[in-house]
């Protein structure tokens, strides 16, 4: 009698570890210890890139905010002083986006912030 050595668990595994390296180049996509050492080191990046991903798009943000400020000849800790003074909770991804999108409320913002900051 054959040994049964679990062959159905152990090729679904290697299945799904083939189907993750699809797009791989060369062994990397077909033999199976390469493939899952480069997938392993696909997911680490995936997830670290996840994280600078948020840490990216703040500065994004921030970065458009100051431009924004200098052209309302405000700098951008004032801005962001003067809207907690006057409670208005904007976060910088919004005050981003009216400053990119709808630039006369933003300099509304700025007026309100302003006032309530001196």
């Amino acid at each position: 009698m054959s040994r049964v050595k679990n062959i159905p668990a152990s090729k679904n595994r290697r299945k799904k570890l083939l189907k993750r390296a699809k797009g791989f180049r060369g062994g990397r996509s077909k033999l199976i210890r390469t493939a899952k050492e480069t997938v392993m080191r696909s997911m680490a990046f995936a997830t670290k890139h996840r994280k600078d991903k948020k840490r990216s798009f703040r500065k994004l943000w921030i970065t458009r905010l100051n431009a924004a400020c200098r052209m309302c000849n405000i700098s951008y800790s004032k801005l962001l002083s003067g809207l907690k003074k006057s409670n208005i909770v904007l976060n910088r991804k919004i005050l981003s986006e009216i400053a990119r999108n709808d630039f006369d409320t933003f300099k509304q913002i700025v007026k309100e912030s302003q006032k309530n900051a001196a």
